[in-house]
């Protein structure tokens, strides 16, 4: 890649975007291809993004912080619920769950960095960080559809929210069940599940 470096900033002056993204974007070709956290180091970043070290450290405290910021990238909040019905938005949510409308990257990247979740607290924080916008949203949809009725008043929305979630993750990521359709999906669990949370 070519040498991107940017020139010293006279003071006040706003830092490259574009070093930026090269920094982020090195940090997940390296993870994709196969590097492992423990071996991933800034030297291995600042080579692939064309950049020097001092260029990655005047931008983030360290490794951790900047695999924090990389790894966001891959995950969007998800597409705005539009209010039509509970059941329109979350089709639409459940549509973006699972690696095949992210980052091609994403689907290389996160089988490698489940383990860490469980060995550190760290890494654990952050990715609720990452995940929380979009868990956000559907949990909003939920909110308004116990408060105009479409839903039950003791609906338990955290675990309405995971079982909407969880087979579809599962499936995409892991490939669970060889004779399902995982784009198929969202439609058929919302339709499983609503069932159960609509009103008597």
């Amino acid at each position: 890649m070519p040498d991107i470096e940017e020139a010293p900033r006279a003071p006040g002056r706003p830092r490259s975007l574009r070093v930026d993204e090269a920094i982020i974007s090195a940090t997940l070709d390296l993870l994709a291809e196969g590097t492992s956290v423990e071996v991933l180091s800034i030297e291995a970043i600042a080579t692939r993004a064309g950049v020097g070290k001092a260029t990655i450290y005047r931008r983030w405290a360290g490794k951790e912080a900047l695999l924090h910021d990389a790894l966001a990238t891959l995950k969007s909040a998800g597409p705005e619920p539009t209010g039509k019905s509970v059941r329109f938005d979350l089709i639409a949510m459940l549509g973006q769950v699972g690696p095949s409308n992210q980052d091609p990257r994403f689907a290389k990247i996160m089988p490698c960095i489940l383990p860490h979740l469980t060995r550190s607290e760290e890494h654990y924080q952050a990715y609720q960080d990452i995940i929380e916008p979009r868990r956000d949203r559907i949990r909003q949809v939920l909110r308004r559809g116990v408060e105009s009725g479409e839903l039950r008043a003791d609906l338990d929305v955290e675990l309405a929210m995971t079982a909407l979630i969880g087979p579809i993750l599962v499936q995409r990521v892991l490939r669970w069940h060889p004779d399902l359709d995982a784009d198929k999906m969202p439609e058929q669990i919302v339709d499983l599940l609503l069932a159960g949370m609509r009103p008597a």
